[in-house]
C-alpha cells in the first residue's frame, strides 16, 4: 500500500494502470494484540493476501463483476452461501447506490434475491483509510467506502453476540473473504475532503479465508492447509485436537509465522521484528509444553512440506529456520530460569512459602510488584501468563497500563518504520521529508562524498536524521550547516521527480538512502536543474516522495540536538517551518 500512495495520489506509475500482487503478510499495526487473537477458528499471525489494483484505470462496474465471477466460477465457491456489505453514507458521504445497482444485477443474474444479499453498513464497517473513518483521517490522506464479500458456513447463531445474526456477527457464521476499496477521496488541510481526479481501486482477499470457504471448512486450522500439521501435532503429543484446539492452534500459527519470517531474514531480538518473532517462538513452545510435546522437528517439516509448493526456498534455507528456532526456545528455558532466580532473590521470604515444586510450575500464589512483573516481561521475555504460571501474582491493571505504554512505543516505530520514515503525508512532514534532501547535500559539501543518510523518522513534530560521521558537529559547523539549508530554502529552488534510467541515475550522481527503482527505471527527485541539466541541481536522489514543490515552503530549518547512536553514526534532531 504504502508504495504505491502517489501513484493513488494521481502520479502516472511507470509500469502501467493495473496490477496484481501476492503478499505475505504478517498481522499489521496491532500485531502484538493480534497474536493474543490466535487460538480462535480463524485468526491467523501470518496469511497471504491476494489482491488487484486499479490506479485511475477500472473501477467499480468492472472491479464487482470480476472478482464475484473469481470467487464463484474461479474459486468454485456456491453463490447461495454469498453477501455483500456496502456503504450506507456518512454525514457529506452519499449512500453508494452505484456498488447497490451493480451488486443487485449480479445478484439477479445469478437468480438470487439482491434483498437477502445486500446490506448497508456506515463508516465504522465500510469506509477505508489507513487511519480508520473519516474523522480520523489527517490531512492529505486517501481513502474512500469499500464493499466487502462474506461467505455463509450455515452454522448455528451464537445469541452472546447479540439477539439476530447479520452478515458482520462475529459469532462465525459469516467470513469476510473479499474487500474492494473505492479510493476516491483526499482530505483537505482544512478538513473537508474533495475528489481524486480519477478514482482507483484497491481490492484485497485473504488466501486462507477463501480456503476456508472454497472448502466449506469453518475452522481454517482444519482446511487442507493446516491439517496435516495439526494431525502431526496430536501425533507428537498424543493428544486429541477437539480437546486441546487452542494449544495445537497457536503452536500451528505461530510456528507457521516464525518460519516465514526467519526466512524474511529476521533474527529474534528485543527490538521491532525481531521482538515478534521471539514472541512467536516462545508462546509457541508454551503451547507445545503444556500438551506435553518433546521434539518440534517434525512439527517444522511439516509446516515446510505444506508450503513447499509455493515456497521452495523454505525448504533450501530449513536447517536455518530448525536451528533459531531450537536455539530460540534453550534460550527460553534459560531465560525462565534467570526470571525464577531475580523473583526468588527479591523475593525469598515470599518463596520459602511456595517451594513445592511440580516440574516448572511453584504451588502457590507469591505476590509481586507490577514494576517487578514488568522488568521480568521486559528483561527476561516473560509474557503476564508466563510469569503467574511460576506462581507469581501481581496488580494486572497497573502492568497494563506500563504495557500500553510500551506498546503504543512500539507501534509508532514500527509504523514509521516500515513507512520510509515518514509517520504521515501531513503537510510538516512532507515539509520535513524535502529538508532531509537538503541537509544531506549540505552535509556532504561539507565533509566530503563519503557521507551518506544511513537512516530518518519523520513525524509533524520533527525530523530525525542519521548519517556515518565518526564525531560530534562543532558549534561553528552546526551553524554553517543552518545557514547553508536555509539559504537554500530562501533560494526557492523547485523540486521535481522524474522517472529515468536507473544507470542514467547513477551517471548524473544520484544518491539516497532508500532507491524507488522499477526493473529498469528509477523515481529521482530534483531540487533545482533536471535530467537534462543535472550540473544545475543542488540536490539529485533515489526517491518515492512526497515532497513540497518549491523550498520556500520548507520555510526555516533548525538543528535542535545532535547524539552519538554508536558505529561511528551521528543523528541531528530537527524542526521545519
Amino acid at each position: 500500500m504504502q508504495p504505491l500512495i502517489p501513484y493513488l495520489s494521481g502520479e502516472p506509475h511507470p509500469e502501467g494502470k493495473r496490477f496484481v500482487n501476492v503478499q505475505n503478510v504478517f498481522r499489521g499495526q496491532g500485531a502484538l494484540d493480534d497474536i493474543d487473537e490466535v487460538g480462535n477458528n480463524r485468526h491467523l499471525t501470518f496469511f497471504r493476501m491476494i489482491g488487484n489494483w486499479s490506479l485511475g484505470d477500472y473501477f467499480k462496474k468492472e472491479q464487482l463483476p470480476w472478482i464475484f465471477d473469481y470467487i464463484t466460477k474461479d474459486m468454485g465457491i456456491d453463490p447461495k452461501r454469498l453477501s455483500v456489505s456496502v456503504f450506507a453514507g456518512h454525514k457529506e458521504f452519499p449512500k453508494d447506490e452505484e456498488a447497490i445497482s451493480i451488486w443487485t444485477q449480479i445478484f439477479e443474474q445469478a437468480k438470487l434475491n439482491p434483498k437477502e444479499k445486500i446490506f448497508p453498513y456506515g463508516s465504522e464497517k465500510n469506509w477505508w483509510s489507513r487511519a480508520g473513518v473519516p474523522e480520523n483521517m489527517p490531512a492529505n490522506e486517501l481513502g474512500g467506502p469499500d464493499s466487502e464479500i462474506f461467505y455463509d458456513f450455515q452454522t448455528p447463531h451464537d445469541k452472546k453476540f447479540g439477539e439476530k445474526c447479520h452478515i458482520n456477527c462475529d459469532c462465525g457464521r459469516f467470513l469476510e473473504i473479499s474487500n474492494t476499496v473505492f479510493m476516491e477521496y483526499i482530505k483537505r488541510v482544512d478538513g473537508t475532503f474533495s475528489k481524486l481526479s480519477k478514482p482507483n481501486v484497491d481490492h484485497g482477499a485473504g488466501v486462507e479465508r477463501l480456503l476456508m470457504a472454497a472448502e466449506n471448512q469453518p475452522d481454517v486450522f482444519l482446511t487442507s492447509l493446516f491439517q496435516p500439521v495439526i494431525k502431526i501435532i496430536e501425533e507428537r503429543t498424543d493428544k486429541a485436537y477437539q480437546t486441546h484446539k487452542r494449544e495445537m492452534r497457536m503452536v500451528t500459527a505461530h510456528l507457521s509465522s516464525s518460519c516465514f519470517i526467519i526466512n524474511a531474514g529476521v533474527t529474534p531480538s528485543n527490538t521491532e521484528q525481531g521482538y515478534i518473532l521471539r514472541r512467536l517462538i516462545r508462546r509457541s513452545v508454551d503451547s507445545f509444553n503444556k500438551l506435553g510435546g518433546k521434539n518440534m522437528d517434525l512439527i517444522l517439516e511439516k509446516i515446510v512440506e505444506q508450503y513447499q509448493a509455493t515456497d521452495p526456498d523454505l525448504t533450501t534455507n530449513f536447517e536455518k529456520i530448525r536451528n533459531t528456532i531450537l536455539e530460540e526456545k534453550d534460550k527460553y528455558q534459560q531465560g525462565l530460569a534467570r526470571a525464577k532466580t531475580f523473583l526468588i532473590k527479591k523475593y525469598p521470604t515470599q518463596a520459602l512459602k511456595t517451594t513445592k515444586q511440580v516440574g516448572d510450575e511453584l504451588m502457590g500464589t507469591t505476590e509481586i510488584s507490577a514494576d517487578d512483573a514488568f522488568t521480568v516481561y521486559t528483561t527476561h521475555g516473560l509474557s503476564p501468563s508466563q510469569i503467574k504460571s511460576l506462581g507469581y501474582n501481581f496488580d494486572v491493571q497497573k502492568f497494563a497500563e506500563k504495557m500500553k505504554g510500551h506498546k503504543n512505543l512500539s507501534k509508532v516505530g514500527a509504523g514509521q518504520k516500515f513507512k520510509g520514515g515518514l509517520a504521515d503525508h501531513s503537510e510538516k512532514t512532507v515539509m520535513g521529508h524535502t529538508a532531509t534532501h537538503l541537509v544531506h547535500q549540505a552535509l556532504r559539501d561539507m565533509f566530503g562524498k563519503q557521507l551518506h543518510q544511513t537512516g530518518s523518522n519523520i513525524t509533524s513534530e520533527r525530523v530525525r536524521f542519521d548519517f556515518n560521521f565518526d564525531r560530534k558537529l562543532t558549534d561553528d559547523e552546526v551553524k554553517k550547516l543552518e545557514e547553508v539549508v536555509n539559504e537554500k530554502i530562501r533560494e526557492n529552488l523547485p523540486v521535481h521527480f522524474e522517472m529515468i534510467p536507473t544507470e542514467k541515475a547513477k551517471e548524473i550522481g544520484a544518491i539516497g538512502l532508500f532507491t524507488e527503482t522499477y526493473q529498469d527505471v528509477s523515481k529521482i527527485y530534483f531540487i533545482g536543474g533536471d535530467s537534462k541539466q543535472p550540473e544545475k541541481a543542488y540536490s539529485i536522489e533515489f526517491c518515492g516522495g512526497p515532497h513540497v514543490d518549491f523550498t520556500s515552503k520548507v520555510k526555516s530549518f533548525k538543528i535542535i540536538r545532535q547524539e552519538n547512536i554508536g558505529n561511528k553514526q551521528r543523528r541531528l534532531y530537527i524542526t521545519v517551518g
